[in-house]
């Protein structure tokens, strides 16, 4: 793609070539990226224009450009942020703000199709976080709060991150793991624990079955990037009388997918390739 008069193939080569590019060009990307580091919430294009004063159709040419090469992102409401190219090269904060923008109408279909409450959560230490939550319609619901933390032990999505972890940070995780007994079904034992993940790893999804809320079922699948290694992790949640053993396999499936999803959209364009 033509920016100014050069060819560009990525933005650093770009900073590289500053001294034989146009001073204007590398300035007016800058400020684009700085605007979007600002807000967190994404920026719509004319809002860009306007913090930046830089032509319509030249920043829409700038974005559309660092869109294909993965430092920005732009979801399907037409809301920009920083990409997961450069979220991976600022804080944590920045790439989970990331993870969530860009996962969130994934996720809302999966709620839509299951009627059920869905989440999003990383793993924090030795706990999960729960970073995005689309509750249920229904008045009788399970959900769990934006910022909350809960045990590896006895949850889905505890253990569906906890099986894809290499072995070494895998052991040292379950060694300082508090195997609290929240139900008469919890894990509560490092070989039952062991025993678990290899069914996860088995069957491709996480089983919560009343073992940290009685009456509540809960099935994740990890979502995994390009390198195999796992990012997060993902769950329908409800009742046992609407979530039923018949509808683990279903939803799995759907769960599945939409991690496939939200790993695509989070690779790097090189290496979609």
């Amino acid at each position: 793609m033509e920016l100014g008069s050069k060819q560009v193939t990525t933005l650093s080569e770009g900073v590289r070539r500053s001294k034989s590019a146009p001073v204007g060009v590398v300035g007016k990307v800058i400020q684009i990226l700085e605007r979007l580091d600002q807000a967190p919430g994404g920026l719509l294009l004319r809002e860009i224009v306007t913090s930046t004063s830089i032509n319509k159709s030249t920043a829409y040419r700038f974005l559309s450009h660092l869109e294909t090469v993965g430092y920005v992102f732009r979801d399907p409401s037409g809301y920009y942020i920083i990409g997961p190219k450069l979220a991976k090269l600022g804080t944590a904060l920045t790439y989970q703000a990331t993870l969530c923008r860009s996962s969130a109408d994934i996720l809302e279909r999966i709620r839509e199709e299951t009627g059920e409450t869905v989440n999003l959560a990383v793993l924090d230490h030795s706990e999960i976080l729960y970073l995005s939550v689309f509750e249920s319609q229904h008045t009788f619901r399970m959900v769990s709060e934006i910022g909350a933390r809960r045990p590896l032990h006895c949850t889905a999505l505890g253990k569906a991150i906890l099986a894809y972890l290499p072995p070494t940070q895998q052991r040292k995780i379950m060694a300082s793991v508090q195997f609290e007994k929240l139900t008469p079904q919890t894990i509560c034992t490092v070989d039952g624990l062991n025993d678990e993940l290899l069914k996860v790893h088995r069957r491709g999804f996480a089983l919560d079955d009343e073992e940290a809320v009685a009456g509540a079922r809960c099935i994740a699948v990890p979502v995994l990037n390009h390198e195999h290694k796992v990012i997060a992790g993902i769950s329908v949640s409800g009742p046992v009388v609407r979530v039923t053993k018949r509808h683990v396999q279903e939803f799995a499936a759907k769960l599945r997918a939409a991690a496939d999803a939200i790993a695509q959209r989070l690779s790097m364009p090189s290496e979609m390739n």
